[in-house]
């Protein structure tokens, strides 16, 4: 790719933005024109891998400090050369990035977000923190760490304490001849203690001269005092200097081990500062990652060049499936920066950089992409516009291939417009010949009906409002632009007279194609305002349906809520139900201790009411009403249709009938009833037997399996004796081996006529209803 291609498409200026996100300058140095890859395989790996660090950056932010360039360190080291603190310092940093590199990458695998690009890199990186913790350990940004080795917190301590004795003589000194001082501080020169005696009073302080102020009126004298302790402190410095030799040697000799494993380490995280940098700069424009092939068209969904700001900038869409596209349309109408989006979107998405587009696009790969664009004259060679024009073109026509992309601007310009016009048509035929996918924009008019001649060329134009007298800048598919000047002539107030005589001038074949051009405009208008109406009622759609799905969870949620309410209050009920059982069982136990042998039935009709009473009668009872109006008489039989039993007539007050269901005496509205054709026959008197009625009910609960079924035999036969018609056998729910028990027992017994589980407002599964013959 020339330099002239670079400059006039301003790929130029987007890698310097590029570099702008890089941490290394070594990173920096390899944004260049070299990042653009023509291999589909590399241009799609390097797309991938750009698409991860963006999926990375969607959930958090990416630190890359602390990538510099250590390889100059590690070669040294290798051939014998000690390192410093400071580099050491970056190779920690190097291995600090390194472990949160590797880090950040598992956090994402660990949440099932996959990012296989970059994995590559990380998964190539050493695991291993030894160096790290030694160089971390050994030193800091104020240099070797006093514990780096026994010796040199040895050393160091000495030195402390022989500074501290210089430091309290000197204060003694400074106490004692404060009059001779031009300051009362100590201060150092030349590694050695001083203090600041005024000139004239030099013979006063005995001592050796280290400096003289610039004025003259002050001389630093290290008193004879401390000068054995400055002697000892200076050999002492010595021996310090010699033990941090020997630790950076010793620390040095261990980065040469790990030399190799450095040397990988810079690779991979300068690899990595480089799509970090490609990736976040894709993000500063908004950009996207296209799908990218050899052979596919192009296709750029809401297209902006990146390099305007993008609050203001226009974005179009750009559907490219022929080899051919003219571009035709006003001056300042947006031609220019089109081809140069375009352009740009290929290079920068082979160079692994998001493009300004929205999701969806795609493009094809070119081996090199050609560039035309604007006046640039070549002062050095005295050439005109015409002829760097055409300098230019006749270069891209001699090294373009079937796999290029040829960008020209206002193809043919700078010359007289017949000759232009059919320079600007042999030029496209000969690429078209060539089989070169070409983007051009021109002004001339026989352009425009060149490309209903082929098969293989698309017309597409710059949208211009003729009403506010400025171009749109959107660019239209398939439709080629169409002068304007009349229209804008008359909106000046040129005379009507004149615009009218040069529409006759200009022919009438040119006025019926720029009818036709306006109605294509104006259809496609209408196309672009339905696409929008479209797009917001789908965009509308899409907020009712996340509203109401909304609504549908809290929905969701709240019927939980209630259930998880009913279901409480219901074990509230039961137990509460239970509580009122084991309150008459209990009555009913005390009674029989207490000697009582005969029961009255209405106590137990009232007992067992009032644990029928507990059972929530909207459960039970059902919404039915009867036609029957037929007259209603005591003893009449009826069925109970609200509660689907059967009953008899016992009162009858007005509306409410008392009805007798069995055990249950029950007052019911007059519309609930209807009368059965049958009365019933009303129950025989039971017969005292041994001077003792028989209960209706027999409670076998906490009974042995063997004691209850002699028991419910002996119940049996009494009951027959007593002719009772109908009995309950109550044996609780439990295990359910009394209820089994029960049913064999009844089964078997030869005036039972049938049997049956007891009504919610009978004791449900806990009882028996036996009827006998």
């Amino acid at each position: 790719m020339n330099k002239r291609s670079i400059r006039a498409l301003e790929y130029n200026k987007i890698l310097e933005r590029v570099k702008d996100y890089a941490v290394s300058d070594k990173t920096k140095s390899k944004i260049s024109v070299d990042l653009f890859e023509t291999s589909p395989e590399v241009v799609k790996r390097n797309l991938s891998e750009t698409d991860d660090i963006l999926t990375i950056l969607r959930h958090q932010h990416l630190e890359m400090a602390g990538i510099t360039d250590i390889k100059g360190f590690v070669k040294r080291a290798q051939i014998g050369s000690v390192l410093t603190v400071s580099e050491f310092l970056k190779i920690k940093g190097m291995l600090n990035r390194k472990d949160m590199l590797i880090d950040t990458v598992e956090a994402f695998k660990e949440d099932d977000i996959e990012l296989s690009s970059i994995e590559v890199y990380t998964n190539e990186l050493p695991e291993d923190k030894a160096l790290y913790k030694e160089i971390n350990s050994t030193v800091d940004e104020n240099g070797v760490l006093d514990h780096a080795s026994n010796e040199l917190l040895k050393i160091r301590r000495q030195i402390n304490r022989e500074e501290s004795s210089i430091r309290t003589r000197l204060n003694d000194i400074l106490r004692r001849s404060s009059k001779h001082l031009s300051d009362s501080i100590i201060t150092m020169r030349n590694n050695r203690y001083v203090l600041p005696v005024k000139a004239d009073s030099q013979s006063s302080v005995k001592g050796i001269v280290h400096d003289v102020s610039a004025t003259g009126q002050t001389v630093y004298i290290e008193p004879m005092a401390i000068v054995e302790l400055s002697n000892k402190i200076s050999r002492l410095r010595e021996k310090e200097n010699v033990e941090v030799e020997k630790i950076l040697a010793e620390l040095t000799n261990r980065a040469v081990a790990e030399g190799e494993e450095l040397l990988r380490i810079d690779d991979i995280l300068h690899t990595l500062d480089l799509i970090h940098a490609k990736a976040k700069y894709g993000n500063s424009i908004k950009g996207t990652i296209p799908r990218v092939d050899r052979d596919i068209d192009f296709h750029l969904s809401q297209a902006y060049h990146p390099l305007i700001d993008i609050d203001e900038v226009v974005k179009n869409d750009v559907f490219i499936d022929d080899l051919s596209v003219i571009i035709t349309g006003p001056n300042t109408g947006g031609k220019t920066v089109t081809i140069k989006t375009i352009g740009l979107c290929v290079l920068m998405a082979q160079s692994g950089i998001p493009i300004p587009a929205m999701d969806g696009s795609r493009l094809p790969i070119f081996d090199n992409v050609y560039a035309d664009i604007g006046d640039e004259q070549s002062i050095e060679q005295s050439l005109s516009t015409f002829s760097s024009h055409l300098t230019n073109i006749s270069h891209i026509l001699n090294v373009a291939t079937k796999d290029s992309l040829v960008i020209l601007d206002e193809l043919g310009a700078g010359t007289d417009p017949e000759e232009g016009a059919a320079l600007a048509i042999s030029i496209l035929e000969f690429l078209l010949n060539q089989n070169i996918r070409t983007i051009a924009t021109t002004h001339y008019k026989e352009l425009k009906s060149f490309s209903y001649s082929r098969d293989d060329v698309i017309n597409a134009s710059m949208e211009f409002d003729v009403d506010t007298l400025s171009p749109t800048y959107r660019l239209m598919m398939g439709i080629p632009g169409k002068s304007n000047a009349f229209k804008i002539s008359e909106k000046l107030g040129l005379e009507e007279s004149v615009i009218r005589r040069a529409e006759e001038l200009s022919g009438r074949d040119n006025y019926e194609i720029n009818e036709m051009i306006s109605s294509l405009e104006s259809h496609t208008k209408e196309a672009r305002e339905n696409e929008r109406q479209t797009h917001e009622l789908l965009e509308n759609t899409k907020a009712l349906y996340k509203e109401l799905n909304s609504y549908l969870k809290d929905y969701e949620n709240q019927k939980e809520r209630l259930v998880e309410a009913a279901e409480e209050k219901a074990n509230r009920i039961i137990k509460a139900s239970e509580d009122k059982a084991s309150r008459i069982i209990e009555e009913l136990e005390l009674m029989k201790e207490l000697g009582v042998d005969h029961i009255e039935s209405h106590k137990l009709i009232d007992a067992k009411k009032e644990l029928t009473d507990s059972y929530y009668e909207k459960d039970i009872k059902k919404d039915v009403k009867s036609d029957d109006t037929s007259t209603l008489e005591i003893g009449d039989s009826v069925d109970v249709l609200s509660y689907g039993q059967k009953g008899e007539v016992i009162d009858i007050e007005g509306d409410e009938i008392s009805v007798q269901m069995g055990i249950i005496k029950m007052k019911v509205p007059r519309n609930e009833l209807k009368k059965r054709k049958e009365k019933k026959q009303k129950p025989v008197v039971s017969r005292r037997v041994r001077s003792q009625s028989v209960s209706s009910s027999l409670d076998l609960r906490g009974e042995r399996y063997e004691d209850a079924v002699i028991r419910l035999d002996r119940y049996l036969d009494q009951v027959v004796l007593s002719n009772l018609n109908e009995v309950e056998i109550i044996h609780g729910k439990g295990t359910g081996a009394l209820k089994e028990a029960v049913e064999k027992t009844l089964k078997k017994h030869s005036k039972v006529k049938s049997f049956r589980q007891g009504m919610p407002n009978e004791g449900g599964f806990g009882v028996t209803i036996v009827t006998m013959k």
